[in-house]
This record gives C-alpha cells, sequence and structure tokens, in this order.
C-alpha cells in the first residue's frame, strides 16, 4: 500500500524533467503539478477502496 505514495512523486520527478529539458520554466508548468497531484490522488483512493473491498 505504501507504494501508492510514490506515484505523484515519480509523475513529479518526470515533468520536472520534462520541463527542464525543454526549457520551460517551472512556474509555468505549475499546473501540471496540480494535475498530478489530483490524478495521483483519485488512483490511490481507487486502489485504497479495492484492497479493503477485497480484503
Amino acid at each position: 500500500m505504501g507504494r501508492f505514495l510514490f506515484l505523484p512523486l515519480i509523475l513529479s520527478l518526470l515533468w520536472l524533467a520534462f520541463l527542464r529539458f525543454n526549457g520551460i520554466p517551472v512556474s509555468q508548468g505549475a499546473k501540471g503539478f496540480v494535475w498530478i497531484i489530483g490524478i495521483s490522488a483519485v488512483v490511490i483512493c481507487l486502489l485504497a477502496f479495492a484492497i479493503w473491498l477485497t480484503a
């Protein structure tokens, strides 16, 4: 279960690398971080619910 918490961290690091590689300022790509955290939270909740449901 704890591995799910690494999902937003890994995706955020990949997004940061993408921004740096393309020369885009982090302030301009901040909305991407919000989307990453939001979608990751939904995925984590759904997977946690599935684990709870099948336990």
